[in-house]
């Protein structure tokens, strides 16, 4: 699951933008090499199908083109239906059994043929006592990585890893706020249409969930019920006003009728855990970290804090990272820090491991 030592590029493949991240890692602290931003044309990737590849690895060229990057080798990361996350319980064993057997355990917890997957795992703890140890499992259909590392190539950049979102939004987590052995939060990734949770106790991962929900909501409604374009929308959702004359204001009931639906799918998502975990009732979430674009929906963390009772932010992804002022608007770095999470969370991995 690790990169190598030598600089790589985090990109951070989303439904409605291309984001990348370049850093450089110097005596335990880490600056800005490069940042990219570039938004998809509707309808370019569906379902986290990629439906236009040439477009996607088009902009995948030009944002390394147009910000100068010189590295190729490049790490994604994948997210939604198509990616399994578990931890399972297996019989003790050596690594080697392990090997040979994990296909079959796989097999028991996977919906999907096993024939149609690429599988990973890491061994978070053995009990001899009790005879048993614990597996993360993680698998990903080859067709959708296939997908995500042919637009790379096809940009004629390198693909060196495939990680998940909810662990590269971890490690930029980790990076950024440095968490206490005892504090626990839920990283929220709230991107265009879908949502990834990563509940978070210290540096370990206690749960992690994918939701087919996002930001198209609020665009698509605002668009049908305000008779507006996709930019007018895309704008009105973040508290700008339209040009023609609607103000946020207007939209507001709108816009609290999907962030009352994302909260409702956030709490969901959390009972579930609450309600299938040994620790679930016993760990109390200290606070939610937002990030993702749709995170700049105007009362969205208000909104979140009020439902869940505890205090919720933005995420910043460059909360502790150095960028040389000369070279980068530091107002441009601060807004664009939320959208940014997973790229920094790749790029910091692989720069740093």
């Amino acid at each position: 699951m690790f990169g190598a030592k030598r600089s790589l590029v985090g990109v951070d493949i989303g439904s409605s933008a291309v984001k990348a991240v370049e850093l450089k890692h110097q005596k335990g602290t880490f600056e800005l090499v490069a940042i990219g931003h570039v938004p998809l044309l509707s309808d370019t990737i569906v379902d986290g199908h990629i439906i236009d590849l040439n477009h996607v690895s088009d902009v995948i060229s030009r944002i390394f083109t147009e910000q100068g990057i010189k590295t190729n080798q490049v790490g994604t990361s994948v997210s939604g239906h198509s990616v399994i996350v578990k931890k399972i319980s297996v019989p003790y064993m050596s690594d080697e059994e392990l090997a040979e057997r994990i296909n079959w355990e796989a097999e028991q917890h996977i919906p999907f043929d096993i024939a149609d997957v690429n599988l990973s795992y890491e061994v978070l703890g053995r009990d001899p006592a009790s005879g048993s140890m614990e597996v993360l499992l993680v698998a990903c259909k080859r067709d959708k990585i296939a997908q995500y590392t042919q637009v790379i190539a096809q940009a004629s950049k390198q693909p060196v890893f495939m990680d998940v979102d909810s662990f590269a939004l971890q490690n930029s987590y980790e990076l950024n706020y440095q968490p206490m052995p005892t504090t626990t939060v839920a990283l929220l990734d709230i991107g265009a249409s879908v949502t990834s949770i990563n509940v978070v106790r210290g540096t370990s991962s206690l749960f992690t969930r994918d939701v087919s929900a996002g930001g198209n909501q609020y665009t698509d409604l605002l668009q049908k019920e305000l008779n507006l374009t996709f930019e007018q929308a895309e704008a009105l959702k973040r508290g700008v006003p339209t040009d023609n004359g609607v103000q946020p204001e207007d939209a507001q009931p709108l816009i609290e009728s999907v962030t009352d639906i994302l909260a409702m799918e956030v709490q969901k998502t959390l009972d579930f855990w609450k309600a299938t975990s040994q620790m679930g009732d016993s760990v109390q979430i200290d606070r939610i970290l937002v990030s993702g674009g749709s995170s700049k929906v105007r009362g969205l963390t208000s909104y979140f804090s009020e439902r869940f009772g505890i205090p919720v932010e933005r995420f910043d992804a460059f909360r502790t990272i150095k960028f040389n002022a000369k070279k980068f608007d530091e107002e441009y770095i601060r807004e664009l820090a939320p959208n940014m999470a997973i790229a920094v969370g790749l790029a910091s991995r692989c720069a740093d491991q």
